[in-house]
């Protein structure tokens, strides 16, 4: 059907008809446009399966009774998943076998919350032979254990929550700055390896963040937060509703990653 004259113009006239080309061809093009993006919505739907919300998963939140950890298990459960909030006294990761124990009682998850309290602010010449050993299985033997022997379900997800000293090492910060760097590369290699099951591994390395440990070490360095490039601490539940949110959205590229998360306070680029 012809298109109708709205110019003015007679149909048979050069102009016009150059006009009407171009409008045939812009609404070829734009059809060719909206064909692909329908194609290419139900290609994604075969692979992925479309973006169906998670519903009541699983999730173990290692340190889930205090602090960061406590914020995390409180925003899944806000979400509707099923949480197991580890505190101490269910578990020691700085016992191995505490550590054996709690992996094979809690085997198998969708969503697994690495994270541990950490040492006291010292010196790496101020750090006994007994700090080493100690922290040695808390920050490093007991997460690669817990890493290794619960199973978290094909499309799941890992998340760390290390320490923004695992880029910037702090001198007051020796025993924590040395073993969560470490346990930041065999978190890193596992994320490789993990990616073929769909399971998304997220390394979060805090800043000052309003816990009490946190209060503690800028207590112990005399330092006032109101210094800080936002003027405050950030707030546990900023962490805790950042987690969810990859969760809720099923945001699966997002891996093998460390994110500072220091509101603007660290030096570093990368």
């Amino acid at each position: 059907m012809r298109t109708p004259d709205l110019s003015g113009q007679h149909p048979s006239c050069p102009a016009q008809r150059h006009a009407g080309t171009q409008d045939d061809g812009r609404r070829n093009y734009f059809s060719d446009i909206t064909s692909g993006i329908t194609l290419n919505h139900h290609r994604s739907q075969e692979i992925y399966g479309g973006r169906r919300p998670r519903v009541s998963v699983d999730a173990v939140v290692m340190g889930g009774t205090r602090g960061i950890g406590r914020a995390i298990a409180g925003a899944l459960e806000s979400s509707g998943h099923a949480v197991r909030a580890a505190g101490r006294g269910d578990v020691d990761t700085s016992d191995p076998g505490s550590v054996a124990r709690f992996a094979a009682a809690n085997h198998t998850t969708d969503i697994l919350v690495l994270n541990t309290g950490g040492p006291p602010p010292k010196t790496y010449a101020e750090v006994t032979d007994a700090e080493w050993s100690k922290y040695h299985n808390q920050l490093f033997l007991g997460m690669v254990t817990l890493l290794r022997d619960i199973r978290v379900r094909d499309g799941g997800y890992i998340f760390l929550i290390s320490s923004a000293v695992v880029k910037e090492p702090n001198p007051r910060l020796a025993i924590s700055s040395a073993y969560r760097a470490a346990f930041t590369e065999v978190f890193k290699l596992a994320s490789r390896e993990l990616a073929a099951r769909n399971v998304s591994c997220v390394n979060i390395a805090p800043g000052m963040i309003a816990t009490d440990r946190t209060r503690e070490i800028l207590d112990d360095m005399r330092v006032d937060p109101s210094t800080f490039p936002m003027g405050r601490m950030g707030e546990p539940r900023e962490i805790g509703e950042f987690v969810a949110a990859i969760v809720d959205r099923d945001i699966k590229y997002l891996s093998g990653v460390t994110i500072t998360f220091d509101g603007a306070g660290s030096a570093h680029v990368f």
